[in-house]
């Protein structure tokens, strides 16, 4: 197998200075859109269209996209310092800058579902201390209206409480001080295990006292672990890593040559993920009514959504940078959906409701494209609004009280970094 090439050197020789890629920027928008079109599909009953009811249903892949998204872009940072011997991110700063991140936008949509929406007009204290605190994926057997799709938020905010344990468990040093990865395959083995587990077993355990159990972050590990992996071959290549060729340290090396030469093939990339995700509208994944699926084709669905995620992301990391996929998808009107696709996410439904109040539309009684066109518009108009007024402000916070020396760069683009639910 040839040598892989070798990826763009950031300028300076700093070990927190990370390359930007434009290109996962445009795709947190591919997957809100995506996320958005599947909502507006269910509430207009396209669903149950012969033809293509099963593909809009599964649309929600959307959410695999981010996670894939969230696992690459934050286990990149512990990647990358510790290949080049830098000591670990700060956990405290790191959780800061996750909170000023998604605290913001989260609140003003939460209040926004709980005061406009009348399906919430009986919701309790309770009920507002939990959903005000990301907490009632938990306690509660249903979440409020205009707020469903939060349960991905979540379970991606334990994803961020669990990495740092995660990067300590994965990164090792060897006796003489170099940087080993020895560890990676067998965390995300046992990430994978028990993902499979808990869709299994685990979870119709938990369901008598957490309904919601199935969102929780045990079922979605296997969409942050290719994330994890994608970023572990990226910081190979990129920093040359540990290990000499044919030593078992090197398999790292030869698994990332292999995802770099996939990578940079963005139709084939693309083209299988178009194939897996024609297999999740199979009846191997599941009905795509509100019917529970069987427990085998929740796994199925789970690892379907997987790869399709992971071969869509994967060229955004490897593909040539002269080449036709990654000058589209830097180009700045798709990167700028991509900054607004945090508050996309989080107000469409609210804006979804109140359009279909307003224009007449009861539940499952069609006009779906209408119901996209205008909640699109109107979720861009407003998410526009609330990333100039909110996340950009609030992101100036992230690095508050640090010296200025100490600052890092924000992986992907300056002012959005890896929060994509």
């Amino acid at each position: 197998m040839t040598a892989p090439v070798a990826l763009p050197q950031p300028a300076a020789a700093d070990p927190r200075v990370l390359e930007n890629l434009p290109a996962l920027d445009s795709m947190r928008a591919v997957a809100a859109i995506a996320v958005l079109a599947t909502h507006a599909s269910f509430w207009g009953g396209a669903y149950s269209q012969t033809r293509f009811g099963t593909a809009l249903a599964r649309l929600d892949i959307g959410v695999a996209i981010f996670f894939v998204l969230s696992g690459f872009l934050l286990s990149r940072t512990w990647l990358e310092r510790h290949a080049r011997g830098a000591p670990a991110p700060s956990t405290g700063r790191y959780l800061w800058r996750r909170a000023v991140r998604i605290v913001p936008v989260y609140l003003l949509a939460a209040a926004g579902a709980l005061l406009l929406l009348p399906g919430n007009d009986a919701a309790s204290p309770g009920v507002w201390l939990r959903t005000l605190t990301m907490t009632n994926l938990y306690f509660d057997d249903r979440l409020p209206d205009g707020f469903t799709q939060m349960w991905s938020l979540a379970t991606e905010v334990a994803f961020y409480v669990l990495l740092p344990l995660l990067m300590w468990v994965i990164l090792s040093r060897r006796r003489d001080g170099k940087p080993s990865h020895s560890r990676l395959g067998t965390v995300v083995a046992a990430l994978l295990l028990l993902n499979g587990t808990w869709l299994l077993d685990l979870a119709g355990r938990v369901d008598a006292v957490s309904p919601l159990s199935r969102l929780w972050l045990p079922s979605y590990l296997t969409w942050f672990a290719v994330g994890i992996v994608l970023a572990a071959c990226y910081v190979r290549i990129r920093t040359g890593g540990p290990g000499e060729e044919g030593s078992k340290e090197d398999v790292l090396g030869r698994m990332a040559e292999l995802v770099q030469l996939m990578g940079r093939t963005p139709g084939v990339c693309w083209t299988a993920a178009l194939a897996v995700f024609v297999i999740s509208a199979t009846p191997l994944a599941g009905p795509s009514s509100l019917t529970a699926p069987t427990l085998g084709e929740a796994l199925v669905k789970n690892l379907l959504y997987a790869a399709a995620a992971g071969l869509l992301v994967l060229p955004c990391v490897f593909a040539p940078a002269e080449g036709r996929f990654l000058r589209v998808l830097s180009l700045r009107p798709l990167r700028h959906l991509g900054h607004l696709s945090y508050s996309l996410f989080c107000v469409h439904l609210v804006i979804l409701e109140l359009v279909a109040r307003a224009r007449d539309m009861p539940l499952f009684e069609g006009r779906t494209f209408e119901l996209f066109t205008l909640t699109l518009v109107i979720s861009l108009l407003v998410s526009e609004v609330l990333y100039r007024l909110v996340e950009r402000p609030a992101l100036r916070l992230k690095d508050l009280g640090r010296p200025a020396r100490d600052r890092s760069v924000d992986t992907s683009s300056p002012s959005v970094t890896a929060t994509s639910s």
